[in-house]
């Protein structure tokens, strides 16, 4: 059962300035260190632990010939600056003291080391057990193992009240027998928990992945449609709320821990983050440019985020309370022809659809297995005493056949991962006369609880904020798998081509090729005049798409004529082609010509070679805004380097794009987010111009040189009544780079949604988003990224023509919106089409001119200059023109 949140306390955040007359203090616990590098000469070594943070140096003992020593050493260290101890660096470095050895050494043995910034610090009391790898000071070090950690800090208060402010020089530092006469605190479970050999994963704590909501965030790079990329804003440190003075009764700090996705979690096993702090430009917040929000997530501040038992998916938007009701079945009802179930509270009113009869089964079993999701406010129907009733209604004659009533302050509450609440049979219940009578009678099976929106029923459920249209509900689409077909068209004997064609005339031969709407012809062909064939050895490259279903056509055609004569055509399936993720040489294949013009059943054969090239990606965005590169084979991927989570929150200030009930302005708003391979839509809320989502999803990062494209549409397609199947109207759109987002960063945002009218720029509102990108991997395997070629080897070994590769992606992103219009519900063409930027290729007068206008300018200094020495050439005024130009010549004479 959830607790109403305690009254607004406000408390220091990690890495404010404490109050006067307090020390922060930093402990460093050395647990041990396992598989260490034996340098001692006699197969193992004596470690020791070298601890420096903030100009202080402290070592632990030394464990004698112990490749898994075991320290259990407390290491404190005063912190001088708490303000910027985020900024601070602590380094832990392991060695190999040589007293221990054989005594060839003449000094201490490296054996590894581990930075930790004071991002990852931890509040005690929060503190746990982490396992850090030991990394090499240079390129030469050769080092392995890890170490285990315990690193946290507390505020030791130097009085038990608040003294007048002492005079100059009476600030002392406290005693230290004040550390051993702090409360006790209660301690949260860490990351790693060892116990027997085994390792067990716990809630994470704050010193991994601490998450914070300033009130000025620097918003990424986002790149709004038809308009330049609006750099970022520089980041700002925020003012946090007064920390309130001590008392004889501390207040247990609280604080809110972030839990990553699994995903996440098991990369910083093997590798924990280490934060890089970007500085990033500033530039003036205007109406058309990025501005941070209020981050407020689930009703909470950050200084009163009350601290969580379990992990919660949905951290990145609010929290929305729902009340859920699912319907199973009934049994032994009174006789009925269609049974229904109503559901009533005192602010919705829902109904189920017909109830289902299993054949076989008598009819007073009906089933209906739905699910509601009705607005909730547990507060509110605490205090008010609200009620949920369900009865059971016989559709024809409107009879009541029973019902059930809940109490709902008593309903349940079930927070993920807990799993589904089991559905419970209870008695239908009516007044005495129906119950005498008979027509109320049997049981129904159902479950009540109160859940949120990251509930695994809520995105099949009908929802109270929303239609139950099949064209309003949030689901997440995945693209079809493409593929390059490469079909060489060699040569074509035994053709049979018209013996009356005019004296000294060769015969145009060429050959079609087609694979679904996607068609290609070769030039003309040579002919061998001694044996009467044709060659061509010409590359046609096609988009072919899973499952692959499709057959390759081939037509061989004589154009010598006006009339084009059909030589013979082949049909070769797609499924039998040879896939390869390399250049290594494909046969060729000869294939029987059929359905020649008069020439019978044997028309001749062509020679193919035919290849399903994975060694490409398959571009259906723009390079410039792409969202993935890794080619289409599945072998030639690595392993992804961290998580990208999106909570879409809602839209501001959204303007009408329809009219409805006699002329009033509405808008009906959903959101399309697109990734990689995977799109996500939000469901519709009707009828608003400020909807809130606050739905969250997530994506497997690759290449950081990627974009997150986000747009709002207009739905269209959820009013049955029109016969037009009118489409879906734009919004606005707004493009994110990842490579812009610091690691492990949340960014709370709002940007503009803005198109581009005849007019000019305009806004039609705001879009809010939270955005983090998870990163546990270390910086030398970013670099690497960065240093690695944007496109697949493949691009480079055998590049594709710019205009041919457009010809391929505009097929591609017809192929893609072909795929998402089957889906239940279908993702528009026109969504996908505006979202992938198919039209950015066409000509407009306003690209025109602005090219027109860049070229001016990148030439602007030459025309300048052939006019001055024109005007030198022509001397129209040779007095005037001598003494300006021989002015500079007689000076630099003087000089």
């Amino acid at each position: 059962m959830n607790t109403p949140p305690p009254p607004f306390q406000p408390e220091p955040t990690p890495f404010h300035q404490p109050p006067a007359r307090t020390q922060r203090r930093l402990i460093v616990e050395i647990v041990e260190a396992r598989d260490l590098l034996p340098k001692d000469g006699h197969g193992s070594s004596s470690a020791y632990v070298v601890v420096d943070f903030d100009a202080q140096k402290k070592r632990t003992s030394t464990k004698f010939r112990d490749l898994n020593p075991v320290w259990n050493e407390m290491l404190e260290f005063v912190v001088s600056d708490p303000k910027n101890m985020e900024r601070e660096e602590l380094d832990v470095e392991v060695y190999n003291d040589k007293r221990f050895g054989n005594g060839s050494g003449r000094k201490n043995n490296f054996l590894g080391r581990v930075k930790i910034y004071g991002s990852q610090f931890a509040r005690r009391g929060e503190e746990g057990l982490v396992y850090f790898p030991l990394e090499k000071k240079s390129v030469f070090s050769w080092v392995r193992g890890d170490i285990g950690l315990k690193i946290y800090y507390f505020d030791e208060v130097a009085e038990e009240e608040p003294p007048p402010p002492p005079p100059q020089g009476e600030d002392s530092l406290p005693p230290p027998q004040v550390l051993h006469n702090l409360p006790p605190e209660k301690p949260s479970p860490g990351v790693v928990v060892v116990e027997e050999g085994r390792v067990i994963e716990g809630p994470v704590p704050s010193e991994m992945c601490h998450r914070s909501f300033p009130e000025a965030q620097p918003p990424p790079m986002v790149v709004v449609e038809e308009s330049s990329p609006p750099q970022m804003v520089g980041h700002v440190h925020c003012t946090r709320p007064p920390s309130p003075p001590p008392s004889a009764h501390p207040v247990a700090p609280v604080s809110e821990v972030h839990y990553y996705p699994p995903e996440v979690r098991n990369m910083q096993a093997a590798r924990p983050p280490i934060g890089e702090r970007v500085r990033i430009p500033k530039k003036p917040n205007g109406d058309f440019s990025p501005r941070v929000i209020n981050s407020k997530i689930g009703g909470e501040t950050v200084a009163t985020a009350v601290t969580a038992e379990r992990s919660r998916p949905y951290d990145l938007v609010e929290p929305m309370q729902y009340l859920f009701v699912k319907i199973e079945k009934a049994r032994g009802l009174a006789p009925s022809d269609g049974a229904y179930v109503k559901v009533r509270t005192s602010n919705h009113f829902k109904r189920t659809k017909p109830a289902i009869y299993r054949p076989g089964e008598p009819t007073d079993s009906p089933e209906w297995k739905q699910v509601f999701a009705l607005g909730h406010n547990r507060a509110d129907s605490a205090v008010s005493g609200e009620t949920l009733e369900i009865s059971v209604w016989d559709a024809p004659s409107e009879s009541f056949l029973g019902g059930v009533c809940f109490d709902l302050s008593e309903v349940p509450v079930r927070d993920p991962p807990d799993s589904p609440l089991a559905p419970q049979w209870y008695r239908l219940e009516g007044s005495a006369t129906d119950q005498s009578s008979g027509r109320v009678s049997g049981d129904i099976q159902l479950s009540v609880w109160i859940g949120t929106q990251a509930d695994e029923a809520f995105p099949e459920a009908w929802s109270s904020d929303v239609p139950h249209v099949v064209h309003t509900r949030s689901k997440v689409y995945q693209s079809p798998k493409l593929w390059y077909l490469r079909a060489t068209v060699v040569e074509a004997q035994d053709l049979h081509i018209a013996p009356n064609l005019p004296p000294l005339t060769a015969p145009e031969v060429r050959v079609k090729a087609q694979l679904g709407f996607q068609s290609a012809r070769t030039s003309r062909g040579s002919m061998n005049n001694h044996s009467g064939s044709f060659h061509w050895n010409e590359d046609l490259i096609f988009v072919a798409g899973e499952p692959l279903e499709d057959c390759l056509i081939l037509v061989v055609e004589d154009r010598t004529t006006k009339e084009t004569q059909l030589l013979g055509h082949a049909m070769i399936p797609v499924s039998s082609i040879e896939q390869r993720i390399d250049e290594r040489h494909v046969p060729s294949k000869w294939h029987t010509l059929d359905g020649g013009g008069g020439g019978g059943p044997y028309c001749g054969r062509i020679s193919l070679r035919l290849c399903l090239e994975g060694g490409y990606h398959v571009l259906e965005e723009a390079a410039h805004v792409c969202s993935d590169f890794r080619p289409t084979a599945k072998q030639l991927w690595k392993p992804a380097i961290g998580i990208l989570e999106l909570g879409i929150l809602g839209a501001r200030g959204l303007l009408p794009m329809k009219a409805k009930d006699g002329g009033k302005g509405s808008t009906d708003a959903y959101c399309v987010a697109k990734y990689g391979k995977k799109w996500v839509r939000t469901r519709t809320i009707t009828d608003s111009f400020d909807p809130r989502w606050n739905e969250q999803y997530t994506w497997q990062v690759y290449d950081p040189c990627t974009v997150l494209t986000i747009g709002v549409f207009d739905n269209w397609r959820m009013f049955s009544d029109i016969s037009d199947n009118r489409p879906d109207t734009r919004i606005g759109k707004i493009r994110i780079r990842v490579s812009t987002l610091e690691s492990n960063k949340v960014y709370t945002n709002s940007y503009p949604l803005v198109v581009l009218l005849p007019s000019g720029l305009k806004k039609m509102g705001e879009i809010e988003v939270a955005i983090r990108f998870a990163c546990p991997s270390l910086l030398p395997d970013i670099c690497a990224v960065y240093g690695q070629p944007l496109l697949p080897r493949m691009h480079y070994v055998r590049p594709l023509g710019v205009a041919q590769q457009e010809a391929l992606r505009g097929a591609a992103t017809k192929m893609v919106a072909g795929w998402l219009a089957r889906a239940e519900p279908p993702l528009g063409s026109e969504v996908v089409r505006y979202m992938l930027d198919a039209d950015s290729h066409t000509w407009s007068m306003r690209k025109s001119k602005a090219n027109w206008y860049r070229i001016v300018g990148v030439l602007a200094w030459a025309v300048g200059l052939a006019k001055w020495l024109n005007s030198i050439r022509q001397w129209r005024n040779p007095a005037q023109d001598t003494g300006r130009y021989g002015r500079p010549v007689i000076s630099s004479r003087d000089g």
